[in-house]
């Protein structure tokens, strides 16, 4: 009972450091933002089913109009807008998380689910992004629009998975060591 407690204490918990890590932003054409790290944070410590029902739920809070997104935004036309792509790549990047837990008696490292995962959101944000600015008159090729959504975070991004695995991993022995004692 105590697990599954702490679960649905968890949960709601790595939506709101998922929503503290998106209000760090720095402004650009898609925003950097730390939102990628507190996916990666949430997976690592909550694993693929609560990760991703974490992840649906910080998405749920801003659908409804909590101002949880980058520079605080929120609603339905917030993901409908030109970086919305992107959330729905996150919530594909738990499910893919996920995976990896069914697989994890045949792969041991995690790591090339969360590229995976990493890939999928930038496919998701690209794909969206060049939808939105089509409807907008602003047609834009595959090349140019990579050039804007995924070319300026890859760096960044592997820094923020680095800094994640590391992180969660003493995070989860500190955890460990605490209930053992």
């Amino acid at each position: 009972m105590k697990n599954k407690t702490l679960s649905i204490a968890y949960i709601p918990l790595m939506a709101v450091v998922i929503t503290l890590c998106a209000w760090i932003t720095i402004p650009f054409v898609i925003p950097f933002t730390l939102q990628s790290f507190g996916v990666y944070m949430t997976l690592r410590l909550l694993g693929g089913r609560n990760g991703t029902l974490s992840i649906l739920l910080y998405i749920l809070m801003g659908a409804v109009g909590l101002p949880v997104f980058s520079s605080f935004g929120a609603g339905i036309g917030y993901i409908l807008g030109p970086t919305g792509g992107y959330l729905m790549g996150f919530l594909l990047c738990g499910l893919i998380y996920l995976l990896y837990e069914n697989l994890r008696q045949k792969i041991s490292s995690d790591l090339p689910f969360l590229l995976a995962g990493t890939a999928t959101y930038y496919l998701c944000g690209t794909l969206w992004y060049m939808t939105v600015t089509a409807h907008n008159g602003d047609s834009i090729g595959i090349l140019p629009a990579a050039a804007i959504c995924i070319l300026p975070y890859i760096l960044p991004d592997m820094l923020k998975l680095l800094l994640a695995i590391r992180l969660s991993t003493k995070i989860k022995r500190t955890i460990s060591y605490e209930q053992n004692s």
